[in-house]
């Protein structure tokens, strides 16, 4: 697509998106509550205020925790606003019960599924998950984390995340990309990785690469106990480690994993999006991909399964297996709904 006409369908997108979630929600329970309506223009002036706000930051990856918070927070209460309010309009149209009453009613449910949310996306889960293989030649336990999301998240959810992992039984830790996502994220939060006393290996994500000086960043890694699998393989006993960063095209990422695999080790490709798992001709192979956070509040899952086939769970295709998590954190708004924060336990054995 031309660069000009994804710009402009991209600010449409947002102007539009602007309205729904941050505008319409908040002016329909206006007119539920006191019967008030505003007018075509003072929609659109709000609309426009909010709207150049949110490209603000987006384009100038702005640090400014106020501005931070109003862009995230007010995305997440929005979309829970939309769905619900949308529904309740539905329902006042078809019904013959007082707007009041479901004005009152659309800000009770908005508040307790913000609150559940809320917790939710504070919450770490353990999923466990058993893959049996011909090649394995003995038993591993690995773990495996990814979309933490650190700037986004704090310390103390990284905190959390390390506490579940030191209570595990684990040969080593693969985190599957978009660790960090703010410029301003202090690298010193890192050293609670050093209480890890067993191999940490890493691949890039999206959000690695939206930091500025990106790369240099990527490379203070490894002064916190973690290793860097860039296109690159390490043979770990009976498995084949293969790390295939994000930043690159689908062909190039198909080429690689092509390139690393061996057919007489198993095959642990770690490759952030879930996106080239049909299209390897490895053999006895486990793809461990995130990226999607299985869609993080529903129904959004619908929305990001139009672009990723796989969004969630364990995939199996002939003798390969994908599974896809939904991340150690929240992307955004800190709110789950209909998705969890996971840390992946995975055990392989012998068939």
């Amino acid at each position: 697509m031309n660069k000009n006409i994804y710009r402009i369908l991209f600010n449409v997108i947002l102007l539009i998106i602007t309205y729904l979630f941050y505008i319409f929600p908040f002016e329909t329970l206006n007119k539920l509550l006191f019967n008030q309506t505003q007018s075509f223009q003072y929609s659109l002036i709000n609309t426009l205020i909010f709207y150049i706000l949110i490209l603000y930051y987006l384009r100038s990856h702005s640090t400014f925790k106020p501005l931070k918070i109003f862009v995230y927070e007010g995305l997440g209460i929005g979309f829970i606003s939309f769905i619900i309010i949308s529904i309740c309009v539905v329902f006042n149209f078809i019904s013959q019960i007082n707007t009041f009453f479901i004005g009152i009613s659309s800000v009770i449910l908005i508040i307790l599924f913000y609150l559940y949310g809320s917790y939710n996306a504070r919450t770490i889960n353990i999923k466990e998950i058993d893959i049996k293989s011909s090649s394995i030649k003995k038993n591993h336990q690995i773990l495996f984390i990814s979309d933490v999301h650190l700037g986004t998240n704090n310390k103390k959810h990284l905190v959390k995340i390390i506490k579940k992992i030191n209570k595990l039984n684990f040969d080593f830790l693969v985190i599957g990309g978009d660790l960090i996502d703010s410029s301003s994220f202090d690298f010193e939060y890192l050293n609670i990785l050093k209480e890890i006393d067993k191999p940490i290996y890493f691949v890039s994500g999206n959000h690695e690469y939206y930091l500025k000086d990106y790369q240099n960043k990527i490379n203070q890694l490894a002064s916190f106990n973690i290793k860097h699998l860039k296109n690159t393989k390490i043979h770990i006993e009976d498995i084949n480690l293969i790390g295939i960063d994000d930043n690159q095209t689908e062909k190039s990422k198909i080429d690689f994993a092509n390139k690393l695999c061996d057919d007489d080790l198993f095959n642990l490709v770690v490759c952030h999006k879930p996106d080239v798992w049909q299209k390897l001709n490895c053999k006895n192979y486990l793809m461990l991909s995130g990226h999607t956070h299985n869609g993080q509040i529903f129904p959004f899952n619908f929305v990001v399964k139009l672009k990723f086939k796989f969004i969630y769970g364990l995939y199996s295709m002939n003798n390969s297996n994908l599974y896809v998590s939904s991340g150690a954190a929240c992307w955004g708004p800190k709110i789950r709904l209909g998705s969890k924060n996971e840390v992946v336990h995975l055990k392989l054995g012998q068939v």
